[in-house]
């Protein structure tokens, strides 16, 4: 069975009978964690066990884990900083800005990796207008240039741990107030305007960017519809200007920006895959993934079902990710150099301030 075009959610910390029967529909092809479903790291190399051993091929298990805000598992984790903390090493020294970004990249991911899970979707892209509440420290720097180089950087340490990384939100969230959560943004500027927007996209393509996540926002200049449900940014800007090859992932699809945009959520899911969408998350409302399970009558694109099996994750090596069976335990992982070195960068990024109280300081 080929892996579908839905995404769906867990209620809980295991799998239930009624969740067994979802996973098995010919139209999901992914599970999306959250924090409600995490435990500890024993709990959670179980279930991400128990949701792989459902389907051959495997279906993709997926979480939000960044760093800063936006981590949902913590204890027994390492706690990552958030991306503004690597942008401002960056801009102190460059190249240990660069350092920190790919190794942030690679413990995040090979500490997931080591439980089996094979995405996250990371890194966050947008730029940093200093306008965007649901941005904000999410963003790497306020600077296109300093973001692609810090985001290409983050996303090797990613491919080195055995994660193929997501970069997010296309087309841009930096510059709009409102949260797509819960609304819908408008964003006014037409396509030349968003050109620091789209640099650091253009870098990781170049780079070999293996997924995108593409926002709820409303571009009025380039279509009536938000950049996740629309032909013209995902058909005609992102694959075909921008020349990106790899998965297209929609921003949830129960979010309240896609739900004020366009119809009812079959609706809505039926125009994302017209548009070009690969896979499309649905989290947090059990009914619309029933609704959809029952009504949505499409056949994904066999350059879809490809592409989105190239985004199961790799065994990790000492010298770097190799194809193989299971994943790293957290043991093995904890004793290589890399993972250290990582630790190592981590506490000194997080660490205090010195406080100096000596006269004449300042």
């Amino acid at each position: 069975m080929s892996l579908g075009p839905l995404m769906i959610d867990l209620l809980g910390t295991s799998v239930t009978p009624e969740e067994r029967e979802l996973m098995r529909h010919p139209l999901v092809g992914g599970v999306i964690l959250f924090t409600r479903n995490y435990v500890d790291p024993d709990q959670l190399t179980q279930l991400v066990a128990a949701i792989h051993a459902e389907r051959r091929p495997p279906l993709i298990v997926a979480v939000d884990h960044e760093g800063g805000r936006v981590q949902r598992f913590r204890t027994g984790f390492s706690v990552l900083p958030p991306a503004r903390r690597i942008g401002k090493e960056f801009d102190l020294d460059t190249r240990a800005g660069l350092e920190l970004a790919r190794n942030m990249g690679w413990l995040m991911a090979a500490e997931l990796r080591s439980h089996g899970v094979d995405i996250s979707f990371a890194p966050c892209v947008d730029l940093d207008y200093g306008v965007s509440e649901i941005i904000g420290d999410r963003s790497f720097h306020a600077n296109a240039d300093a973001v692609g180089q810090l985001a290409v950087a983050y996303m090797r340490g990613m491919r080195e741990a055995g994660m193929a990384a997501t970069a997010k939100h296309f087309p841009a969230h930096g510059a709009v107030v409102a949260d797509s959560h819960l609304t819908l943004p408008v964003d006014r500027r037409d396509l030349p305007d968003l050109a620091d927007d789209l640099a650091p996209y253009l870098r990781l393509i170049a780079n070999g960017l293996p997924a995108v996540m593409v926002a709820h926002i409303l571009f009025p200049h380039l279509g009536s519809e938000p950049a996740s449900l629309s032909s013209r940014w995902i058909r005609d800007v992102l694959r075909g200007d921008l020349r990106f090859q790899g998965v297209v992932f929609a921003d949830d699809l129960s979010m309240g920006g896609a739900a004020a945009a366009y119809g009812d959520i079959v609706t809505r899911a039926r125009q994302a895959l017209a548009a070009g969408c690969d896979m499309l998350p649905v989290c947090n409302n059990r009914a619309s993934v029933v609704t959809l399970l029952e009504g949505l009558d499409v056949e994904p694109e066999p350059a879809s079902r490809l592409r989105l099996v190239r985004m199961h994750g790799k065994a990790i090596g000492e010298h770097g990710a190799k194809h193989g069976k299971g994943a790293m335990s957290r043991q093995e992982l904890t004793s290589l150099p890399e993972w250290k070195r990582s630790r190592e960068l981590l506490a000194r990024c997080t660490a205090a301030p010195t406080l100096n109280l000596e006269a004449g300081s300042s």
